[in-house]
């Protein structure tokens, strides 16, 4: 990278930490912090909640598939917009209507505070120590564009280059910083404007690429055979099927998700929200899928986890590609800050207040949120340099998210629905769900511990086949026919479930609060000081200067309209009152 590379990295942290300062005092309580008052709009949550999805391994983990598969990497990604949908349409509006203002206070109020606290402490530590590996890809990716001269204190004396465990703890710092200032309101506009960022630099890359690769039919008589399939190898039918249904879970359960869907004014704001975000992962993969695809046809030898970047490398001029590096920063940046919200927030209210000092005041359960925030960033960093001593960042993510996800979300999407399913029916099917995905990974299979015994070679072959497949589908059986079979039991109304009638019953006699337009406002211009950006680069680079000042005027002339139709609807509503 180059100067102008680094001041426009710069010139991007600055934005984010000085985003989360303007939110600082909005803040008086805590469900401020980690709730955004209720007041979010539905098109700031389902944007949100479409780049909670990304971070640096979608280019490291996707982008790596995808040069070495092509169009699979873009079939996986779109299954997440079916997900979303999905979960849209069963699940978004069932969650606001629960009256609660996250996962953890629905788990409270349904099963009690121990499986409150299993989940918190296994969730709040395995999954922000996991978005360490995200942490560490990003890290890994700026630090091969950032040589530094032999003995700078900053140097790896191995590569010559940043340092990957310094990097990995910046972007940590970074990260906390945004979350510890301005709470869930930060984290929502951070993701806004980083979403933008996202897709400017991709829209500005695959022309690019093209161009350089002889153009659109040269790259696809170019590619290898079988790289337009949508399906294949260990990514088969199969595994697409059973990975939508895996992220239907993960999206209509999942704390972070959850999240933005309580945080929104209405019912219809929260479906409306789910519905965006699908959406947008229905069209935009195969543009983020196209630049380490076209690379594939201009350098077949390249490392595939690397591609992405070095696919950017190939054609940006000076200060784009420090806003490419800025955008995949941008999306490990909104990943982490969600999960780092989302988690100090239940440590705040499900253990700090409920367990060790219920009598808090607000103004301490606020200094507690901060603390838990620094304390979980340690946890972050702390991921972000073992994960890469334990195994692939790509294998940690795709068994991860295959064979728990079902364990600890099912019972939660289950018991919004049936008022069976119990504390005790809840704990059996998290603990067996969990012991039969572990017992699968390591017991079978050629290496397994069960790996010689001869009644079972069958199975052993098939699952030596079809890893992925396997992943998928005890993480999924396993947990849906427990719950089915407690259910055909039968039996007595639980007690948690009269809870939620009366915490749903006093929802529906509370007036809804009106979404706010300030984060219209701020991202409005925030666009516009992009397109000033990207009209500067155009000027100091003669390298791919019409796109870049063409880009760069749509987004200033499209901001300003944006800004023009804001302050007419403002004018109105304030007449009307």
């Amino acid at each position: 990278m180059q100067s102008l590379d680094v001041l426009v990295i710069a010139l991007y942290v600055v934005g984010l930490v000085a985003m989360g300062a303007l939110f600082a005092r909005r803040m008086q309580n805590t469900r401020d912090m980690f709730a955004a008052g209720g007041q979010s709009p539905w098109w700031l949550s389902g944007l949100s909640a479409f780049m909670t999805m990304f971070s640096a391994g979608t280019f490291v983990v996707w982008g790596g598939i995808a040069y070495q598969r092509g169009l699979v990497a873009v079939a996986i990604c779109m299954t997440f917009g079916v997900s979303a949908l999905l979960a849209g349409w069963f699940l978004a509006g069932v969650w606001k209507r629960q009256g609660v203002d996250s996962a953890a206070e629905f788990l409270e109020l349904r099963y009690g505070r121990s499986l409150v606290q299993f989940y918190l402490w296994l969730q709040g530590t395995f999954g922000i120590f996991s978005m360490g590996g995200a942490v560490y890809a990003l890290a890994v990716i700026i630090c091969a564009l950032t040589p530094l001269p032999a003995g700078h204190f900053l140097t790896d004396a191995a590569t010559g280059h940043l340092s990957v465990t310094i990097a990995s703890l910046l972007i940590c710092l970074v990260v906390v910083l945004v979350c510890f200032i301005g709470g869930l309101w930060a984290v929502l506009m951070t993701d806004v404007l980083q979403f933008v960022i996202l897709t400017v630099s991709v829209v500005l890359v695959v022309p690019m690429l093209l161009r350089s690769a002889g153009g659109a039919e040269t790259f696809i008589d170019a590619s290898p055979e079988g790289f337009f399939r949508i399906a294949g190898g260990e990514f088969g039918v199969a595994f697409l099927v059973g990975w939508t249904v895996i992220h239907f879970f993960k999206i209509g359960g999942e704390w972070a998700f959850v999240q933005r869907f309580t945080c929104v004014p209405t019912e219809k704001d929260a479906r409306k929200s789910a519905y965006i975000f699908g959406v947008m992962y229905l069209v935009s993969p195969i543009f983020w899928m196209l630049p380490p695809m076209i690379y594939r046809t201009i350098n077949p030898d390249a490392p595939h986890e690397q591609a992405y970047i070095l696919a950017c490398r190939h054609v940006l001029p000076a200060g784009l590609l420090g806003l490419m590096v800025a955008a995949m920063s941008s999306a490990t940046a909104s990943t982490a800050t969600t999960v780092l919200n989302v988690y100090a927030g239940a440590f705040t209210t499900e253990l700090y207040h409920r367990v060790l000092r219920p009598r808090a005041s607000e103004r301490e359960l606020m200094l507690a949120g901060r603390v838990f925030t620094l304390v979980l960033g340690v946890v972050v960093a702390t991921g972000a340099l073992l994960i890469p001593r334990i195994g692939t960042y790509t294998g940690w993510i795709l068994t991860t998210t295959a064979m728990l996800t079902g364990p600890l979300v099912l019972p939660t999407i289950w018991g919004l629905f049936s008022p069976r399913i119990g504390l005790r029916a809840a704990w059996t099917v998290t603990l067996v769900s969990a012991g039969a995905g572990l017992a699968a990974k390591f017991a079978l299979g050629a290496n397994g511990w069960l790996g010689e015994v001869q009644f079972i070679s069958g199975l052993n072959e098939w699952i030596d086949l079809n890893p992925r497949v396997m992943e998928v589908l005890v993480g999924v059986a396993t947990p849906l026919i427990l719950l089915t079979a407690r259910e055909v039991m039968g039996g007595e109304t639980d007690a948690g479930w009269k809870h939620m009638e009366e915490r749903r019953s006093r929802q529906r006699s509370t007036v809804p609060v009106l979404p706010s337009r300030l984060p219209a406002l701020l991202i409005t211009w925030a666009v516009i000081g992009l397109g000033v950006v990207l009209l500067g680069l155009g000027l100091l680079n003669e390298r791919e200067k019409p796109i870049t000042m063409g880009c760069g005027f749509l987004l200033v002339f499209s901001a300003a309209i944006s800004l023009w139709i804001t302050r007419c609807f403002g004018e109105k509503a304030a007449e009307n009152k």
